[in-house]
């Protein structure tokens, strides 16, 4: 089997890629980018707040640092000054403790039982073999006072062909009523993954 040393997906332009290498000018790009969001919101005819989209560009970055994915993005539709959902990419490699990654393995590892038993699927995707689980677990909340919050999520783990290694494609999201469009997102998104295997 091959190494899987990198991989590749096409977002949508209001999936905005967030700064999650450790040299990274987080400021820097929280300035610029919340400029361009604010931009892309007035063309489209919408007035969002620029120190909202600020603060919430440099909570989101921070948050998904914090994580160390591979990529990380968050979804700022036109109108939005805040975020509706975040995808995160990962690759797991093989290793003494986890020799051989395989689906099941991947649904049990990532799978949260918070509301009852999280929906579980295999998909063909173009890549690879995957599988998708979709769950709600409880996830804490960004101000302290505050209980914590219903955090709904989609999550891939793909194993590409001709490796044995898995990318896994997280997607998450706090806004109700938002479930349908946020799969529908997911799905197209994943079967746009790439693998780079040497």
């Amino acid at each position: 089997m091959s190494q899987l040393l990198s991989c590749g997906l096409e977002c949508p332009l209001d999936w905005v890629p967030l700064p999650v290498e450790p040299d990274d000018d987080v400021a820097g790009w929280v300035k610029a980018k919340a400029a361009e969001i604010v931009d892309r919101s007035r063309e489209a005819g919408y007035h969002v707040a620029l120190k909202t989209v600020r603060a919430d560009l440099k909570e989101r970055a921070q948050d998904s640092r914090g994580r160390d994915p591979f990529y990380a993005f968050a979804l700022y539709p036109d109108g939005f000054d805040t975020a509706l959902a975040t995808l995160e990419v990962d690759l797991i490699h093989p290793d003494d403790e986890v020799p051989e990654i395989t689906l099941d393995w991947l649904a049990e590892v990532f799978s949260a039982k918070d509301f009852g038993p999280p929906d579980i699927a295999h998909v063909d995707l173009p890549i690879g073999r995957s599988v998708k689980i979709r769950q709600n677990f409880a996830a804490k909340s960004s101000w302290w006072k505050t209980p914590g919050v219903l955090m709904e999520s989609v999550i891939y783990g793909v194993v590409p062909k001709g490796t044995d290694s898995a990318v896994i494609a997280l997607f998450s999201w706090t806004v109700p009523g938002i479930a349908e469009s946020m799969e529908e997102a997911a799905e197209s998104i994943v079967r746009t993954l790439v693998a780079e295997v040497g």
